[in-house]
């Protein structure tokens, strides 16, 4: 029965630190005001364009993940643009195509990649940003 307590504790303590993992990375749907705000409190952003049937923005998340929740880009804003649904947002990014990751810092643009599924150089370019 101890055995099986222990366990019990055990599983539900790594269920719970997953989940905080997991929004820990989270992203923030995209609002203009939202970025407004953000980008006047100087914060460092990533608006990442991304379409739910886009494979190489499936591909992607999980790196965005990964890399969001490390220490290094804790302070990092995460907006995603839906490239269907919000047209007028990724027009005035000048957006060509869904997959495009925009950094800006002190409320300016500091880099873009577009269809970049590396992870080292998703890093550079967040890096960019803080």
């Amino acid at each position: 029965m101890i055995v099986r307590r222990t366990f019990l504790f055990g599983f539900a303590a790594s269920t719970l630190a997953f989940s905080v993992q997991a929004y820990a990375s989270e992203p923030t749907p995209f609002t203009a005001q939202g970025f407004a705000s953000a980008q006047k409190a100087g914060k460092s952003i990533l608006v990442h364009i991304t379409a739910s049937w886009c494979p190489t923005c499936k591909a992607q998340r999980p790196i965005l993940g990964e890399l969001t929740a490390t220490p290094a880009f804790k302070n990092l804003t995460v907006f995603n643009v839906d490239f269907d649904a919000q047209k007028d947002i990724v027009n005035a990014f000048r957006a060509q195509m869904q997959s495009t990751l925009i950094v800006f810092k002190a409320g300016a643009e500091v880099g873009r990649s577009v269809g970049d599924t590396n992870a080292a150089s998703i890093k550079a370019l967040l890096d960019k940003a803080v």
